[in-house]
């Protein structure tokens, strides 16, 4: 199991590896390049005053050799401005494209998830993709960022400075680099180790943020049930397990640094004694010891920062493979059966022994075929979780079905591009999503470009106007977070009038007057009369009296249809149409 782990593991960098250098760093390579040249000139500028050094105690001191000490101090000064200069451009350059790089990954992974199946919401938490879009990809930067390219400068640094090193003392050399080896295999290690830890951390702050986000949409809820007590309670829990994934990281990161210390000191220590017994016997001067000492820690800084960048790279990893769950799921579009175009269409919509289940082996509908035809209205009705939205997903196109065919003017909508498809749907559903934003904003959402006098005729059409005009502001009133500050009645109007201004050939309507008050109900009812003239439409509805003079009625029960016909002929039956419509006019 663990060798299955292994080459899971190995496979996943290797794959990591190939997008790395394909999306991220192909498409920037000139920016990396001239990022190279300045870390390459930023470090060599920084070997220059411990370089000058030797001189300092050699030649200037010892000598007393002021023409010299002269142009060492303009030497260093040069280097030093050189350093500084190159560093600002550096973080300058690579800090923003990093930024740039974040905003592009938040839109691809937001492009990519939005255009996943319905099913995929159904199954995952808002707040949890939420995350996943903005959270995951936060590590990433550091491939772009000033992580990698410090990364190459810091092997730069150590390279230079250890050849630097040999040259004045090999022996010295040789004693310093146990240590270091020792560090190296800890370091590299411990990276493995914190890997995982990185990519649970992901998984339990989108987990978190998800319970997060459904308590404060669903506050009036909690306060509504006195739950609050309960909701913190599980907050906290949350957040405890997000400390402790930290402490589990932060302990192995300290872990390295501690081993840091540990070996580069026990290294300072053996080079006192070496060096100091070196000079003392006259094989090393003061000068090249104290420069020794300088490209030492030019030799070690990298080596400890480098433990830092692969702590950093580690997170990006680990970021990579979340993103890389995402971007893996299939996306509705990526059917290659679906690419017939559709340019316009009649409106008959066709179910031909269609079945579906959301879970393999439990069907939600069984052998379901009827027709309806261009412009008519289809009802359908029964008792809750038989089968009625499952229905309207499938003609939606939010689901597919597992065995039969439905056809749209007799092409099978399977194959049918999605886009072309729902270019002619309009939507109003039984729990009436509006964004945040003004009345007029949610009433163009289908339409950004409609005119005005197509935007006030559906506002008066679904009776608007009646309530918007109440309203300082009219149809730029802001109405809150899913349109909180309005009533139900009010939500369900606005969405009628969004649904009227799509102008849709197909339209399906769920639950679209349950939220209205009788009068209210009788306006709406006039204003859909409107809208479903020519149109295919599909109504849902507890309220039979809505739907007296729909075209055809079917009815519905465990998936099933039992019963099909007009109002008139269903209640003639005297089966569970007439059941159902008299238990609610006794009610």
């Amino acid at each position: 199991m663990a060798e299955d782990n292994k080459t899971k593991s190995n496979k996943q960098s290797k794959n990591h590896l190939k997008y790395i250098i394909k999306e991220i760093l192909l498409p920037r390579k000139w920016l990396l390049l001239l990022g190279l040249l300045l870390i390459i000139i930023n470090r060599l500028s920084g070997l220059v005053l411990p370089g000058s050094s030797k001189y300092l105690i050699d030649e200037v001191i010892a000598k007393e050799n002021y023409d010299l000490f002269k142009w060492l101090l303009i030497v260093v000064a040069i280097a030093v401005i050189i350093q500084a200069t190159t560093s600002f451009f550096l973080t300058r350059l690579l800090s923003v494209e990093a930024q740039h790089l974040i905003s592009l990954l938040r839109a691809k992974i937001q492009r990519h998830i939005i255009k996943l199946p319905v099913n995929f919401f159904d199954n995952t938490k808002s707040g949890e993709l939420v995350s996943r879009i903005m959270t995951d990809v936060e590590g990433v930067r550091n491939l772009v960022g000033t992580g990698l390219v410090q990364l190459f400068g810091g092997v730069l640094t150590a390279i230079v400075a250890f050849a630097l090193l040999i040259r004045i003392s090999p022996s010295m050399t040789l004693y310093v680099m146990v240590p270091l080896t020792v560090f190296g295999l800890i370091s590299l290690k411990a990276f493995g180790y914190i890997r995982p830890i990185f990519r649970k951390r992901g998984q339990i702050n989108a987990e978190v943020t998800g319970r997060l986000t459904e308590s404060l949409n669903g506050v009036r809820v909690i306060k509504g049930f006195n739950a609050e007590a309960q909701e913190i309670k599980t907050f906290e829990h949350g957040v405890e397990r997000l400390f402790r994934n930290v402490r589990k990281s932060l302990t192995s990161t300290s872990l390295v640094t501690s081993a840091a210390t540990l070996l580069l000191g026990l290294a300072t220590v053996g080079i006192m004694g070496v060096g100091g017994n070196m000079i003392l016997e006259e094989q090393l001067t003061v000068g090249d010891f104290f420069a020794f000492v300088l490209y030492l820690g030019f030799l070690i800084a990298p080596i400890v920062q480098m433990s830092n960048i692969g702590s950093q790279i580690t997170e990006a990893f680990a970021g990579l493979d979340r993103m890389q769950e995402i971007l893996n799921l299939p996306k509705e579009d990526d059917d290659k059966n679906r690419k017939d175009a559709l340019q316009n269409i009649r409106g008959e919509i066709r179910f031909h022994h269609v079945s579906f289940s959301y879970e393999k082996g439990s069907e939600v509908l069984h052998d379901i075929s009827f027709v309806a035809q261009p412009g008519s209205v289809t009802a359908l009705v029964g008792s809750s979780g038989s089968g009625k939205t499952t229905i309207a997903g499938l003609v939606a196109s939010f689901l597919n079905p597992d065995s039969g065919e439905i056809t749209i003017d007799g092409k099978d909508l399977q194959k049918i591009k999605l886009e072309d498809y729902r270019s002619f749907l309009g939507v109003v559903l039984q729990d009436d999503f509006l964004f945040e934003g003004s009345i007029r904003e949610n009433m163009l959402f289908p339409k950004p470009h409609a005119k005005e006098h197509d935007l006030i005729d559906a506002a008066k059409s679904a009776h608007v106007l009646e309530f918007a005009d109440r309203f300082d502001d009219k149809l730029e009133t802001l109405i809150g977070e899913r349109g909180v500050k309005l009533s139900g009645g009010q939500r369900q109007r606005l969405a009628i009038a969004r649904a009227i201004l799509a102008d849709p050939k197909i339209l399906i309507l769920d639950e679209a007057t349950s939220n209205l008050d009788t009068e209210s109900e009788a306006y709406i009812q006039q204003s859909l009369s409107k809208l479903m003239y020519g149109r295919t439409t599909f109504v849902i509805a507890h309220r039979l009296s809505t739907i007296r003079k729909a075209d055809q009625i079917l009815v519905i029960e465990k998936g099933r249809i039992v019963e099909k016909g007009t109002h008139d002929t269903l209640l003639e039956k005297r089966g569970r149409y007439y059941d159902l419509y008299n238990f609610q006019a006794r009610i």
